[in-house]
């Protein structure tokens, strides 16, 4: 893009200070300090030109020489404006000459300190280099190659104690008196430390009975530890051994390293929880045995906030807090020893949590960060082994920043790929990453959370250089400082892609130098391939570092590229565009491996072999699964991909059948499975027997020995076959065969022995495998004739039933019997592994040759022999028995009796683990073999049964069964005369079975009327058959009667559209399935009949009124907390035609409430009497049809709406209350309303108030109270009301106390007074009309009575103004009445007339209206005409 310039004075100095910076940056190309290897070659520079010969002007001419922008930009500027003063271009050459040699002159100087500095920091380098080299190859953990050694001095005499070390670094030597430091400067009068070219002396003076003891020096360095011991022995001059206790334990001996003792076995820990590993050693760790290491996989682990490591005298531990899967491996705990390491190893399986969703993914694994930069990461990481219910179909990768603590979604697509690249992050932001997979089921759980990541610029340290010069002072110099006064940046270079998928491109470029002093962002553009038309690809986007993902590419489509440089100065031209770049082809998912094979490794784990696929490229590992055969139920083995093509699956069930399958993992996900492999049982590989032990004389006739001995204590995982003896005289080292062909017994006979002379043996297990190791050589045995009178030793001690508290012993009786036969045998017992300290077992000698001991301590250690017992006495004792532990094994089964099918008695062994070869050996009493005559023993798999064929008293005793090669695998059952007879019992019942029913019959009247009746037994065979009788006569399915036999579920019915009498009767079911056969009798008659056919007919004519509008709900009643009647009813199937109407008695209500929406209609009263007795009826009719429901609410169902009004009345009692009166006082409760059901009775102090002269209980509509006049002082207490309502009782309580007395007694008497007053005031009772009509010229009578005590005064007004005139009026007054008289009448007579009376308690005023009228005139229609 060409760029115009407007030519003026300043723009043309800009532009000239420009071209001659940009100049000097293109001849010298400016350089970061580092040496002249790294320089660039100056073959492009320009010649430097002296003004005075060249113009600027004929410099810009100049042809074929490297130009920046700049100078084109210059080279326009000055065609433009020839009339540029040629001395002015002169002056600027001058002046830019000078500066430019300057610059290359300093630039010199400061490269040859450069260079001459590298230089010999290069030497010191590779000087340190071969000094650590030749450091490594001499290195050398610390050894003494002279050891101290044991002394033994006379008290008073000087000893020296020496040793050599030697070690590489040199070791640091500590010297420990009886495991004490040794601290030579608190006594240096008697001890002396010295050390000479390797050699340590230590010099004891004037030796005393103190200084004897165990003396230690331990050497120690970084690459481990050496120990020597020795013993210093003082004797004092009377002869006794001063620290004779210290010669007689270690002597010259080293103390005994500790070594591996139980270590941890395969483990399983779930996702999220924590995992301990724990190894115990024989004996307390020595010094240089205390750094016991941890391995995961072969690398070290290290103390951390999720791993713990412990280290105690006996024990190591290590404990992850959180196991995720990311620590699934091989575990091993490394101990040092003077030999070298011993190591312990064992793999760990870390499970999948639980799912996040029902039918989610499991976690990814393994999330890494990578290609950190500013703005921009990218993520890598491993797909789950368990997909979930449906494949794993893509990822959302989630991040938080830390600040915040807030995770959010990157992704908004699910991203398939197992890689991502996260843009748009905060420089200088820590943040952490993980991955959730997704399938149809939904998001599983997260990954576990990558470590935290800073953001940062990861070229940041290159632009920086830091330069020694004299006195240790340093410089530091940045590449910014050195590109002078450029401030717009270069544009980038070498834009390429470093990442490629088939969803998106990631760019990269290297940043421009110079960089304009400023920092840096970036614009990048694209277009198409070929085409020239560039769009912006990063929009509103701010990219800050040299990586940018693309997302929206189409896919088939080439892409050219290139990026901007922008700063606060400005934007770089574009960088040189990229090659074409397009979207990457899908990565596919790998083949399986192929040829998967297993194979038997021990009782619960199997080696799994595999092949890898051809196409292994991008293959990360491999996932393992795992189903019984047969199931199809296939389980993950492995968590974390396993690299290798073997691996030994732990954790499986002996003797159960499996199916392995392996699924290759990569980026782009899991291939498919495998083919399955062939099904492999579960058990030990066969290996050699071990070798036998306990070798003892039997029998001894002088030339001939009969040798005895005791079986390997492991066969290998085969029977032994066969063993093989060999003898040698002692004092000879030449074994010689005894015998050619295996011996089958545990003894053997020797011959051609010579008497006299001593021979010892040894002997050898074979089997399948072949020849075990031999055993250790016996004891010496003299070749001597037996005479002695007592019996030799029994052999062949063997344990069976070994369970927690008890055992059995058996052994082999003596060869060899003495003078008499045997009579009986001692058993003798020793705790513990060694056999000291023998106790007699039992008080008398035992007759069998198999004893069951009790009582002992369980987990505890026993040994035991057995001596031989006749009438000279007790022979020699066998060999002490091979330690037993006492303690019942983990999946040890006992012998179970019971009836087979066909209801044969059984007894029934499975044993835990057995070969191909195993067999079971059933005995009775031990010793004798069954009767197999009477029994029948068969084998399938890992399980025995011994069937009695016709079992009887003959049959009972003890039976015991073991394993032929594995006789610890046994058990032994009592058959007793109780089992017999309850398991004959039991046998008749399974022979003779009967049909099990879960229902008998039952019967159903469905919602249309039809009856089912039913019956349910256990599931039947198909062969199953059913016989149906109805009155004794056998029935069949008919279009009227159906009946139905559903086998699979027992399910017997007989359905009836519609019941009829004639269906009356019993019915009976007959049932036979092979052997078994029941029946079940329904009597269907009487009461039970006729009210199911009643219900039915019901329930049909209840269909059919449901075809027109119908009740749903028939008329009801209730009383609310209000006291109010309520009768409601509900229809339903209504139409805009229905006729809704209630009736009471056959009156029709017209007061009722129909809401027609919901279809209720109610009818509420709001006081109930007497009339509201009756019958009620409710009508709906319309075309289809007409319901009708009647509510009697009469006599019984009157009184039970009494009762629950009466008791509604009482619930809404109020408390009581206390009223003045002028007779007393009156206590009362309000009630919404009273009824005369409501049965109510009052009490004072307990004691019922009835109807007396000073007490008067009454009631009205809304009050009960009791009254009482003339109130006195003995009326005060505690009133009660009792109301019952014909149910409960309800009460109210009142306590008239003193106060409320005396006031109550105040008011009495105040209104007693008014009431006095209001009896005796005057007053008018009678006689005067309102309004009076009459005519003129007549004369009118007014009389009116009065009453009063005192007699009242009276007052006659007219017009309120009191009449005097005697004339006209004529008043006459009597005790009781007076009365006015007017004569003669005229129409200005009308007018208000009063009359007044009044005495001292008062007065009245009663007014009447005189209305006269004319003759040709109408009275007023109000007024009472008279005269």
């Amino acid at each position: 893009m060409e760029t115009k310039m407007v030519m003026q004075r300043k723009q043309e100095e800009q532009s000239s200070q420009m071209s001659h910076s940009m100049q000097l940056s293109s001849q010298i190309k400016k350089r970061t300090f580092t040496s002249s290897d790294e320089d660039a070659s100056y073959s492009d520079w320009h010649p430097i030109i002296p003004a005075d010969l060249m113009s600027v002007k004929e410099i810009l001419n100049i042809k074929n020489s490297s130009r920046h922008r700049t100078w084109e930009i210059l080279q326009e500027t000055m065609g433009a404006d020839e009339e540029y003063d040629r001395e002015k271009w002169t002056w600027f050459g001058n002046e830019a000459e000078s500066v430019e040699i300057d610059v290359i002159r300093n630039q010199h100087v400061l490269r040859n300190r450069v260079d001459k500095m590298a230089l010999r920091r290069q030497a010191e380098k590779k000087q340190s280099a071969h000094m650590k080299y030749l450091e490594r190859l001499s290195q050398k953990a610390p050894d003494f190659t002279i050891p101290l050694r044991a002394h033994t001095v006379w008290e008073g005499m000087t000893v020296i104690l020496s040793c050599s070390v030697q070690g590489c670094p040199p070791p640091k030597v500590e010297w420990y008196k009886d495991g004490e430091p040794l601290i030579t400067a608190s006594q240096p009068w008697n001890y002396s430390l010295q050390k000479s070219v390797g050699l340590w002396l230590l010099e004891i003076r004037r030796c005393t009975r103190e200084d004897a003891g165990e003396y230690k020096v331990v050497a120690r360095s970084e690459l481990g530890e050496a120990t020597t011991f020795a013993t210093l022995v003082v004797n004092s001059c009377q002869g006794a051994v001063a620290g004779s206790e210290h010669s007689q334990t270690t002597g010259l001996q080293q103390h005994k390293e500790a070594q591996f003792d139980i270590s941890f076995p395969p483990s399983w820990v779930k996702e999220g929880s924590s995992l301990s590993l724990q190894c115990t050693f024989t004996s307390a760790l020595l010094p240089f045995q205390q750094d016991v290491g941890w391995f995961r996989d072969g690398v070290q682990l290290q103390q951390s906030n999720n791993v713990d490591m412990k280290t105690f005298d006996d024990k190591a531990v290590i404990t992850v807090m959180a196991a995720h899967k990311e620590n699934e491996g091989v575990y091993s705990a490394r101990l040092r020893t003077r030999d070298g390491y011993e190591e312990h190893r064992a793999f760990v399986y870390v499970k999948d949590a639980s799912a996040a969703v029902l039918g989610g993914p499991a976690s990814p694994l393994a999330v890494e960060v990578s290609d950190v930069n500013r703005d921009y990461v990218f993520l890598t990481w491993q797909p789950p082994s368990a997909d979930g219910a449906s494949p794993v179909e893509g990822y959302y990768v989630e991040r938080c920043d830390l600040s915040q603590g807030e995770w959010v979604c990157c992704n908004v697509q699910i991203h398939k790929m197992c890689h991502f690249p996260v843009f748009g992050l905060k420089e200088g932001a820590l943040y952490q990453f993980r991955v959730r997979a997704v399938n149809k089921a939904g998001t599983g759980r997260p990954s576990k959370v990558t470590e935290p990541i800073l953001t940062a610029d990861p070229l940041e340290h290159t632009r920086t250089m830091v330069v020694k010069v004299d006195r240790g002072r340093t410089i530091t110099i940045t590449k910014d400082e050195l590109e002078g006064r450029v401030k717009a940046p270069f544009p980038p270079t070498d834009v390429r892609a470093c990442e490629l998928s088939d969803t998106y491109v990631v760019l990269s470029w290297t940043e421009p130098e110079p960089r304009g002093r400023e920092p840096l962002t970036f614009y990048v553009e694209r277009s198409l391939a070929g085409k020239n038309s560039w769009e912006l690809a990063s929009l509103d986007m701010v990219v800050n570092s040299p990586r940018f993902p693309v997302f929206d590419l189409v896919k088939d489509k080439q892409y050219c590229f290139r990026v901007r440089s922008v700063n606060k100065y400005g934007v770089s031209d574009p960088s040189d565009q990229s090659v074409p770049i397009s979207l990457g082809e899908p990565q596919a998912v790998p083949p399986p491996p192929h040829s998967v094979m297993a194979i038997r490794d021990t009782d619960t784990s199997v080696l799994l072999q595999w092949q890898e696929p051809k196409d292994k490229l991008n293959i990360l590992g491999y996932y393992l699964y795992y189903s019984e055969a047969g199931k199809q139920e296939w389980k993950t083995v492995n968590n974390k991909p396993i690299t290798a093509t073997r691996f030994i699956v732990h954790g499986l069930k002996t003797w159960k059948e499996y199916v392995f399958r392996v699924k290759s993992v990569s980026r782009a996900g899991n291939s498919r499975y495998s083919d399955g492999s062939h099904p492999i049982m579960v058990k030990s590989a066969i290996n050699v027997p071990s070798s036998p032990s306990a070798i003892a004389l039997l029998l001894c006739t002088g030339s001939e020995m009969v040798l005895g001995w005791r079986a390997p204590s492991s066969n290998g995982g085969n029977p032994v076959r066969g063993y093989y003896l060999d003898q040698k005289e002692k004092g000879t080292e030449t074994w010689r065969e005894v015998n050619i062909k295996p011996a089958k017994e545990k003894q053997l006979k020797v011959s051609d022995l010579k008497s006299g002379h001593f021979y010892q043996f040894r002997v050898f297990a074979a089997n399948a495998a072949g020849i075990g190791k031999p055993s250790d050589a016996s004891e010496a045995f003299l070749c001597e004739k037996w005479t002695m009178p007592e019996p030799g030793c029994p052999y062949d001690l063997e344990f069976r039933e070994v369970r927690d508290g008890s055992l059995v012993l058996l052994w082999a009786a003596p060869l060899y019997e003495g003078q008499s036969p045997v009579t009986g045998y001692v058993l003798e017992i020793s705790q513990g592994n060694q056999s000291d300290n023998w106790a007699i077992l039992t008080a008398k000698p035992i007759s069998e040759t198999h004893y069951k001991v009790t009582g002992l301590q369980t987990g505890h250690t026993y040994c035991f022999r057995v001596s031989a017992v006749n009438n000279a006495g007790v022979g020699r004792a066998s060999l002490p028995s091979e330690p037993v532990t006492v303690q019942t094994q983990p999946g040890t089964k006992e012998i179970t009796i019971g009836v087979d099918d066909d209801g044969f008695i059984f007894l029934g062994y499975e044993a835990v683990g057995m070969n191909d070869e195993s067999e079971f050996l059933w005995s009775k009493n031990f010793t004798e073999p069954t009767d197999s005559q009477r029994t029948k023993a068969e084998t399938r798999q890992n399980r025995s049964v011994l069937t009695f064929t016709d079992p009887s008293e003959e049959d009972l005793g003890l039976y015991t069964v073991e394993l032929s090669d594995n006789p610890h695998l046994s058990s032994s059952y009592d058959f007793t005369a109780e089992d017999l007879e309850h398991l004959k019992e039991l046998s008749w019942q399974v022979r003779n079975p009967l049909i099990a029913l879960k229902s008998a019959w039952q019967v159903e009247v469905s919602e249309q009327g039809s009856v089912r009746l039913w019956l349910q037994t256990e599931s039947l065979s198909s062969s199953a058959e059913l016989r149906l009788v109805f009155n004794d006569r056998e029935i069949s399915s008919t279009p009227r009667c159906k009946i139905n036999f559903d086998r699979a579920k027992g399910l017997v019915e007989i359905l009836f559209d519609q019941l009829s009498q004639e269906d009356e009767g019993s019915y009976t079911a007959q049932l036979r399935d092979g052997r078994a056969k029941n029946q079940c009798t329904l009597v269907f008659v009487d009461q039970k009949f006729c009210e199911i056919l009643a219900l039915a007919d019901w329930k049909r004519r209840d269909i059919q009124r449901k075809a027109g509008p119908y009740f749903k709900e028939f008329l009801t009643w209730s009383v609310n907390e209000d006291c109010e009647l309520t009768i409601q009813c509900k229809v339903t199937n209504t139409s805009k035609d229905t006729s809704f109407k209630w009736f009471k008695d056959g009156v029709e209500i017209k007061d009722i409430a129909y809401d027609q929406t919901s279809g209720v209609s109610s009818l509420t009263i709001p006081q109930v009497t007497k009339k509201e007795a009756g019958s009620y009826r409710a009508v709906v009719s319309d075309s289809r049809g007409e319901d009708v429901s009647t509510l009697e609410l009469l006599d019984d169902e009157y009184d039970k709406l009494l009762k629950q009004l009466s008791e509604q009345c009482a619930l809404s009692a109020g408390p009581l209350r206390i009223e003045s009166t002028a007779e007393g006082f009156k206590i009362y409760s309000s009630l919404k309303y009273y009824i005369n059901f409501l049965k109510t009775s009052w009490y004072f102090k307990g004691r019922k108030i009835d109807q007396e002269a000073r007490t008067k209980p009454g009631s009205s509509m809304q009050k009960v109270w009791v009254e009482i006049l003339n109130p006195t002082e003995n009326d005060k207490g505690e009133y009660t009301l009792e109301m019952f309502d014909g149910k409960e009782t309800h009460k109210r309580f009142y306590e008239l106390s003193t106060d409320a007395f005396t006031k109550a007694l105040l008011e009495h008497q105040r209104l007693k007074q008014l009431a006095f007053a209001e009896k005796n005031r005057a007053r008018v009772i009678k006689g005067l009309p309102d309004v009076v009509a009459i005519m003129e010229d007549k004369s009118l009578c007014l009389t009116c009575f009065i009453d009063g005590d005192p007699a009242p005064e009276v007052f006659w007004l007219r017009n309120d103004r009191e009449i005097l005139d005697q004339t006209q009026f004529t008043i006459t007054k009597e005790s009781k009445r007076t009365s006015i008289t007017v004569n003669k009448v005229t129409t200005e007579d009308s007018g208000k007339y009063s009359i007044f009376v009044r005495n001292q308690y008062g007065s009245e005023t009663v007014d009447v209206t005189l209305s006269v009228y004319k003759k040709s005139e109408k009275p007023p229609a109000n007024a009472v005409e008279l005269g």
